[in-house]
């Protein structure tokens, strides 16, 4: 009895056994599979989730500007091919008058509008952040040039400034002379300013209304009990505070300001107002390098130029904050 139940108690423990051993011996196959499958799989989703943003990017950004840079070593022409010529376009853009006319126009533009779009923002942001009744509507009045078409407010201010305008309107009730501000060259540059900086003024307000918010209500209160006053604690406490802001809204201004086209195309019109000196260079791209017989390449030049001109702009602005900060 001994002998026969030994080995059948001894078979089932090696029964038992024997599952269990495969079961885990089974087991690590399975796990090695999962596992490196979701590694696989996790280190190729995010591709999958930035493919269409690089696909846009790549068809609308990187793909022009290759174009650009490539076409304007070349004689192309809207229905021409074109051919290989060298640094001939640029050549020709140091000869051209009217690039220099451009160019200057886009340089006075940037002067004129970037210190008001600096300064102006951060005062009505200081306006509009304080909490008096029927502020809100304030904040939305400022902000509505924003959101409205650039077309529609180029011809509401050509319809105002021009000489038989609202403002001409009330100069001659009141018996003063009618004032040429479309048809003389600096004042058409300066009201063409004049409309970028208030159709500005709201969208770079908001940019300072979220710094200012992060300004610590101590340093005003520590700064009023030294006796400081609003010119001193706005000089001492909030321009520093909010400096590198400054810094980003002068970038941005620039490189805007410089590229501008609609609001002095709108106001001085396709030839860019008397004998074309009111030109900007974005202007003259679009004229030379568009219909029928436009000059792809020549005008790629000019956008090339645009390009090295704007870089520059934005590497000065942040150089003179390295520098403020050394």
């Amino acid at each position: 009895m001994k002998s026969t139940t030994a080995p059948r108690a001894l078979s089932s423990d090696a029964a038992a056994a024997g599952p269990t051993h495969r079961s885990s011996g089974s087991g690590r196959g399975p796990r090695r599979g999962p596992a490196t499958g979701i590694r696989r799989q996790l280190s190729f989703s995010p591709w999958l989730f930035a493919a269409p943003g690089l696909l846009i990017v790549g068809a609308f950004s990187l793909y022009p500007f290759l174009s650009t840079l490539v076409n304007s070593f070349t004689d192309r022409r809207t229905l021409v091919p074109g051919e290989f010529v060298g640094l001939a376009n640029f050549r020709e853009l140091i000869h051209d008058e009217m690039f220099w006319i451009g160019l200057r126009n886009s340089a006075l533009y940037v002067v004129g509008v970037v210190p008001a779009l600096i300064i102006l923002p951060l005062l009505l942001a200081l306006l509009v952040q304080r909490n008096i009744p029927g502020i809100t509507f304030f904040r939305s009045a400022f902000y509505t040039p924003v959101v409205a078409s650039i077309v529609v407010v180029g011809l509401i201010w050509v319809w105002m400034l021009d000489d038989r305008g609202l403002i001409n309107a009330v100069l001659e009730a009141v018996g003063a002379g009618r004032i040429g501000f479309l048809s003389d060259q600096w004042l058409l540059l300066f009201s063409a300013m004049a409309v970028t900086v208030w159709k500005g003024l709201g969208y770079y307000m908001i940019i300072y209304l979220a710094a200012l918010a992060n300004v610590p209500r101590e340093l005003h209160e520590a700064a009023a009990v030294d006796g400081a006053g609003a010119i001193r604690r706005f000089v001492t406490v909030t321009v520093p505070a909010v400096r590198s802001t400054m810094v980003l809204v002068g970038a941005l201004s620039s490189v805007a300001a410089f590229k501008v086209f609609s609001e002095v195309y709108l106001m001085a019109g396709p030839s860019g107002g008397p004998a074309g000196e009111d030109t900007t260079l974005v202007m003259l791209v679009q004229r030379v390098g568009t219909g029928l017989s436009g000059r792809v390449g020549y005008a790629s030049a000019i956008s090339v130029v645009v390009f090295v001109v704007t870089v520059a702009l934005m590497l000065l602005v942040l150089r003179a904050d390295r520098k403020e900060d050394a």
